[in-house]
């Protein structure tokens, strides 16, 4: 996604303009990042915005990038990490049960000299009990002393809405989040946060970052702003949770993580969705885009074949 020109703070353009700024990119291109899931939403990103900053980056999932990386393959952790002195990680998706694994993985990643992890985790999980996966992985890095850390814990994405499970299906789009509201986030501006960690993990470590969009909006609000860029009407319709979840589960998601979807819906419905607030522009200097920015430059996704 494009940023426009007038979103670049002035600071931000003094500091890219300044002598200082030559040797940070001479010490980024002495730091390599091993990016986990880089064929995926964020990774993908994440390892642009790193290369354009001058960062050398290695690029792991199981197909399509530069190495072959499997969380069900142990065998391919050392590969993967060796020479990497920073690491972006993505737990196994759709699974509930990757505590472990990652752990494992942490273990491979210290002996083999990483000194920073940045985490993907999710919005408000640092209030989960201690045996949610994602919450414990949190607090397996936070027990490590040998690397820093930093922990991205987003909104749910706007591009839900063009690629995944919010998508419009027959110019509807149903999930059962009631009436609550979302402060929904571009995966742009995730990458962002998570590229500004790993590229300065001094200045980061030890922080966590809740990305967000600007403004809380409703899935009927979503929904017409989504209209607005398709040309056409495309409607939000509530529906029965239970229901929901089953439909999930007989499109392939696996039923333990048909679990996590009915907590992530109630959670929303319930009116404890996201919020707005000010960590992508505090981490990178630029104002997060907002959903009609997303929508009109996303709108070929939604516009009638």
């Amino acid at each position: 996604m494009s940023v426009p020109h007038k979103r670049l703070s002035v600071n931000i353009i003094a500091t890219l303009s300044s002598s200082a700024d030559h040797g940070f990119m001479n010490e980024a291109a002495s730091h390599r990042v091993l990016v986990l899931g880089a064929t995926g939403k964020t990774g993908s990103r994440v390892a642009s915005k790193l290369s354009e900053r001058g960062v050398s980056v290695r690029t792991a999932a199981r197909t399509g990038a530069e190495v072959h990386f499997d969380w069900d393959d142990p065998a391919t952790f050392e590969p993967a990490v060796h020479g990497a002195s920073g690491v972006y990680v993505v737990s196994p998706v759709m699974r509930t049960d990757f505590a472990g694994v990652v752990s494992r993985f942490l273990d491979k990643a210290e002996r083999a000299g990483v000194r920073h992890v940045t985490y993907l985790s999710a919005y408000g999980i640092e209030h989960a009990p201690a045996e949610v996966a994602l919450r414990a992985v949190e607090l397996d890095l936070l027990s490590r002393t040998s690397l820093t850390h930093s922990i991205i814990r987003p909104a749910w994405f706007m591009q839900n809405f063009s690629e995944t499970f919010l998508k419009p299906v027959s110019d509807e789009i149903v999930v059962p989040n009631g009436t609550g509201a979302e402060a929904f986030v571009s995966a742009e501006d995730i990458a962002s946060v998570a590229a500004a960690t790993l590229c300065e993990p001094e200045r980061h470590a030890g922080r966590a970052y809740a990305p967000t969009g600007p403004k809380a909006l409703t899935l009927d609000e979503a929904a017409k702003i989504i209209s607005a860029a398709a040309g056409r009407t495309i409607a939000y319709r509530d529906t029965d949770r239970d229901e929901w979840v089953r439909a999930m589960i007989r499109s392939g998601v696996p039923a333990e993580y048909g679990e996590v979807l009915r907590a992530l819906t109630e959670t929303i419905a319930s009116g404890h969705g996201s919020r707005p607030n000010g960590d992508v522009l505090a981490v990178t200097g630029i104002r997060p885009v907002s959903f009609a920015e997303f929508a009109a430059e996303t709108a070929s996704a939604w516009k009638e074949k």
